[in-house]
């Protein structure tokens, strides 16, 4: 295959005057290193993940398009609070994307990239949203024969995040979790896995249609935090589970302390009375940011609790490369099955900048997912 001189890539720049601009530029197709492979990137997905430095915390009610179809620009402001925090990146075109899959089109000289030539691989390498990338071997997953780009595309952040929920879980010695946001793709996914594993799960959702979703799909415990009995509900699943870690996607707003008070609520039931509360240590991760406001808590559960920020990429730090590739070498037997992806909406990387597009995609909502073909 042919690999033309330039390429188009997604960028976002934070200006002076307070806003971030969103635009295409044509950049040069770069020459693979010698432990590297050029992809050429076929489907991308947008992740949480990537929304903080796409969007960097504007206000995308109040964007502005320009350009041509081919070449749209997207300017939104940016709020103080925003502007203070992106201080570093005024001025730099930053690319984006975490992760993708496509064809290895072009490898440097070692035998582990020129082995890689012709193949479907999936990479975690940044800069994704464009139409190549080259990316270290020690970043790509080979995809087994006949795998789509599209169905390898997430096969990073969300199936690595549910394994490593699950091992974080029995490293710190808790044996059951809680999930909330539990509906999303990787909601659906740690379902699956902790079917498989045998874990028992305790899953937060906002909506009917989502307890249905979830409970269609095998799990035990469904709670919907919208509903008047839910602090009952959920005191329930976790004396039927013994859940003391939970995983939070939501950040801001009283759910973090909500599950605290259960899980306390659950670990004194039938136990003596005591003013420092119960002995078990329980624990709170939050690990997005759906909800943007303060987390609140109210401290009616003991002395033995925690609450933290988990990230994936501390994680795969603390269980080293052995640990990472045990981990992949999962995912990429379980693509299609404990890791597969849906999507709401594919786009091309033009139809990335759509203005309804982009509405729809920040606004994270439960169950929509959006991938860019860079490549059309």
């Amino acid at each position: 295959m042919t690999t033309p001189a330039s390429a188009l890539q997604l960028r976002s720049l934070v200006t002076t005057d307070q806003k971030v601009e969103l635009f295409l530029d044509s950049v040069a197709v770069p020459e693979p290193g010698p432990t590297e492979v050029l992809i050429r990137v076929e489907a991308a997905p947008i992740n949480p993940s990537d929304l903080g430095l796409l969007l960097a915390g504007a206000d995308v009610t109040a964007a502005v398009a320009s350009g041509t179809p081919d070449r749209p620009v997207v300017t939104a402001p940016l709020p103080a609070a925003a502007m203070r925090a992106m201080q570093a990146r005024v001025g730099v075109p930053m690319a984006v994307g975490n992760e993708g899959a496509g064809t290895v089109v072009a490898a440097g000289s070692s035998d582990a990239a020129r082995a890689l030539i012709g193949k479907t691989v999936a990479a975690a390498g940044g800069s994704m949203y464009g139409q190549y990338r080259a990316v270290d071997v020690a970043f790509c997953l080979e995809l087994p024969d006949g795998t789509a780009a599209a169905d390898g595309a997430s096969s990073f952040v969300n199936p690595m995040t549910a394994l490593g929920m699950v091992e974080t879980m029995r490293m710190e010695g808790h044996t059951a979790l809680v999930h909330t946001a539990a509906a999303s793709n990787l909601g659906q996914m740690l379902v699956r896995l902790c079917l498989s594993e045998e874990v028992p799960l305790v899953n937060i959702v906002r909506k009917p249609e989502q307890e249905e979703l979830l409970r269609a799909a095998g799990a035990s415990h469904v709670c919907n935090s919208a509903a008047p009995s839910f602090m009952d509900d959920l005191v329930a699943a976790l004396k039927a589970t013994g859940a003391t870690l939970g995983f939070d996607a939501i950040g801001g707003g009283k759910l973090t302390s909500q599950i605290l008070t259960a899980m306390e609520a659950a670990a004194s039931a039938g136990t003596s009375f005591s003013r420092y509360g119960s002995t078990v240590h329980k624990q709170v991760y939050i690990y997005g940011g759906l909800d943007r406001a303060p987390t609140e808590l109210t401290r009616n559960f003991g002395m033995a609790w925690g609450v933290g920020g988990w990230l994936l990429t501390p994680f795969l730090g603390r269980i080293g490369l052995e640990g990472m590739a045990r981990l992949r070498a999962r995912v990429a037997a379980e693509l299609t099955t404990t890791f597969a992806s849906s999507y709401t909406d594919k786009v091309t990387l033009a139809g990335a900048l759509d203005l309804s597009a982009i509405t729809a995609y920040a606004r994270q909502a439960t169950g929509s997912k959006y991938l860019i073909l860079p490549n059309g």
